[in-house]
């Protein structure tokens, strides 16, 4: 007896492809946005992690910035070059690199941050403040949640 297999979402209700749509949506001004001096989307969420953070470790860094440690890595070493931080051993543990921003980075964030502000502005108006909100609330919660399925088993939901 052969099974059919399971149906799939529609792609107009896939969550996956929706998440992508809403990237895209949110990402194409930012990424105009940061055009003009040249810096990429990853730099700029490296920039703005190390101004919140503060001075910060490499796999803090990677965690917050949803980066893998090999690729920031590879991104601090070009933005130390450019002068937008600068890397130095933790003195108190020696295997540890602590990040700080350098004056051209704070200036980077300074230089960006009025339309950034603008853009976010346009995203709140369009779907309100309180929807906003609660988007970034589910979103962090979907982050946290624990994938409950086996690695091998093919989500239905997709």
């Amino acid at each position: 007896m052969t099974r059919n297999p399971p149906q799939l979402r529609r792609t107009g209700r896939s969550l996956p492809i929706a998440l992508l749509r809403a990237r895209e949506q949110v990402m194409a001004p930012i990424r105009e946005m940061l055009a003009e001096t040249g810096i990429n989307e990853q730099k700029w969420r490296v920039l703005r992690v190390v101004d919140e953070i503060g001075p910060a470790e490499q796999t803090q860094i990677a965690d917050a910035a949803c980066l893998r440690l090999p690729s920031l890595t590879r991104i601090l070493s070009t933005m130390e070059r450019d002068g937008l931080i600068e890397r130095d051993t933790d003195a108190r543990d020696r295997r540890k690199t602590i990040v700080t921003l350098r004056p051209a980075g704070r200036e980077l964030i300074a230089r960006h941050a009025a339309r950034s502000h603008e853009i976010m502005d346009r995203i709140e108006a369009r779907i309100g403040p309180d929807r906003l909100a609660q988007l970034l609330d589910l979103l962090e919660d979907l982050a946290r949640s624990e994938d409950r399925s086996s690695p091998t088993e093919p989500s239905r939901r997709s």
